[in-house]
């Protein structure tokens, strides 16, 4: 009995962990905004804030982390049996930001607790750092496009057009931008909650 009320004990903290599984489906806003009611408080306070759309948040979670807490890139080293996978960079959680500028988005907020494993606290942190090109680079909040070039590069890094070297990213940040347009007209025709 014992040894069933500590495995009990065991699956109800790891429920509580405040960790939510990716929504069942990316590709419909309704269905994430069912499913993951919070999340959309969040975006919503973080759109209040800084001026950055959902539809936006969404895109750039969606293709940073496809909505994992705990996503980290990384790469195969070694070769054969002695090959093993390696973090690419420091970056991590829902925005994939990197320790460095995590830090600095706590120390610039205040927000020495956020945690980029929490939604809300990736939330806020994809909208202080999208006004913060807005306001260096003058990319509109709504310019889904340029602002994951930007989220991609680093502010200078846009600044100085890194991105025209990477023929890949700019793709990529097509790809973002169609997405956000999608959860967008998807948006305004979600149910009312």
């Amino acid at each position: 009995m014992r040894r069933f009320a500590f495995i009990a004990a065991i699956l109800i903290l790891s429920s509580c962990s405040g960790h939510d599984a990716p929504p069942s489906t990316v590709a419909d806003a309704c269905r994430i905004q069912e499913e993951r009611p919070h999340w959309f408080t969040a975006m919503n306070e973080t759109q209040a804030r800084w001026g950055v759309p959902v539809s936006v948040q969404l895109a750039t979670i969606s293709r940073e982390s496809s909505f994992r807490y705990d996503a980290q890139p990384m790469k195969r080293v070694g070769s054969g049996i002695f090959s093993r996978q390696v973090p690419r960079s420091s970056a991590y959680g829902y925005s994939q930001a990197l320790d460095g500028t995590w830090e600095w988005y706590q120390r610039d907020t205040g927000s020495h607790r956020a945690d980029r494993e929490d939604f809300a606290d990736s939330s806020d942190f994809i909208g202080w750092y999208m006004n913060l090109n807005s306001r260096l680079n003058g990319v509109p909040l709504n310019d889904a496009y340029n602002q994951y070039l930007a989220y991609h590069e680093g502010k200078t890094g846009y600044a100085r057009g890194t991105w025209r070297r990477k023929a890949w990213l700019p793709a990529v940040a097509r790809d973002v931008q169609t997405w956000a347009r999608v959860y967008e007209n998807q948006l305004r025709l979600c149910p009312r909650r």
